[in-house]
């Protein structure tokens, strides 16, 4: 696969760059109590969000997982509000009430972060019906792992999907275990492109370890759902080198697979790649890793300077508020 111009393969391998030092930063709050509840960490798999959402245009939505900080990223939600929010902030893009499994940021029309299984599915398929019905040229692209294949909201969204010819992309992160589960002893057929193939959409599957590859093949996807082709699905097979979750023991894989996937880390590749072609030298890569630095740095600052939601406060958003309701839940 070609590289792009030296400018963007830059802005990719940034990108990836971010997502990784802001997650190491995070597993690092975590152990130290200032980052509570479930983290799940998305490192190893940054091809896939850089890559992909570099395709999208601002007017097209995003629904991810609970591993959703890469994608967050990716999509320009602001590095400060998503650690913020992590923090359980006010200041945080969704107010500190999302916390790391439930990031939203409806300004880049990022809708979640979702901590159910599948659970975006249907979200994405309502999201792109909706852009369908008010004739909005927009793409929908909806991300899970493979985990989800096996339940039946995802059936049912490739189902409606296919039916209606609505503008949405399936991108399913295959990273081989759904939490501790290898997919080949979990899943009769292994190849998860085929199951979306059997609805009648195109599906292919892309290496998700080459952002070059991810986002070619997006791009594809992207244009012809945008002519009207109606939904595509992509199968990112990639992997991550950190354990489900930060409770995970994970004793369901051994050392050697997980350094032997480390061989082909997306960031490594595309610096070498970019190296090879004169893009990239060292002092280009310190300055590149400066720079990220500072802004998680400066991301960290920022949730630490902020505010917790007061008390009074809490019953705020928990019910729909109506016209002229002061805003205080009780509706």
């Amino acid at each position: 696969m070609t590289l792009p111009d030296a400018a963007h393969a830059r802005a990719l391998l940034r990108s990836m760059l971010l997502i990784r030092r802001f997650e190491e930063r995070c597993a690092e709050l975590y152990t130290q109590r200032k980052i509570h509840g479930f983290l799940h960490l998305y490192i190893g798999e940054e091809a896939v969000a850089a890559g992909s959402i570099a395709v999208l245009e601002p007017r097209d939505s995003v629904v991810a997982t609970y591993r959703e900080h890469g994608q967050a990223l990716a999509r320009g939600v602001p590095t400060d509000t998503v650690m913020a929010e992590m923090y359980g902030k006010q200041e945080g893009c969704a107010r500190g009430r999302g916390g790391s499994m439930h990031v939203f940021d409806a300004e880049t029309r990022f809708y979640g972060g979702n901590a159910i299984v599948a659970g975006g599915l249907p979200l994405a398929v309502g999201l792109a019906l909706a852009s369908r019905m008010q004739g909005e040229d927009r793409v929908t692209a909806c991300f899970f792992g493979d985990g989800a294949v096996a339940e039946g909201e995802f059936h049912e969204a490739m189902n409606l999907a296919a039916l209606w010819e609505l503008p949405v992309l399936f991108c399913c992160e295959n990273n081989l275990y759904a939490m501790g589960t290898a997919l080949q002893i979990a899943q009769a057929r292994t190849d998860l492109a085929a199951r979306a193939a059997a609805y009648g959409m195109p599906a292919w599957t892309v290496d998700g370890m080459d952002v070059v590859a991810v986002e070619a093949a997006t791009r594809r996807a992207v244009d012809a759902i945008r002519s009207g082709a109606g939904p595509h699905f992509l199968e990112f097979r990639t992997y991550r080198f950190r354990p489900h979750s930060m409770f995970d023991p994970e004793l369901y894989r051994s050392r050697e697979e997980v350094a032997e996937w480390k061989k082909r880390d997306p960031i490594l590749l595309l610096e070498r790649r970019m190296r090879e072609a004169g893009m990239l030298d060292d002092a280009g890569m310190e300055a590149l890793e400066r720079e990220v630095a500072e802004e998680v740095e400066a991301s960290v600052a920022f949730a630490e300077a902020g505010s917790w939601e007061p008390v009074e406060e809490l019953t705020r958003f928990v019910y729909s508020e109506r016209p002229g309701d002061p805003g205080e839940g009780e509706g």
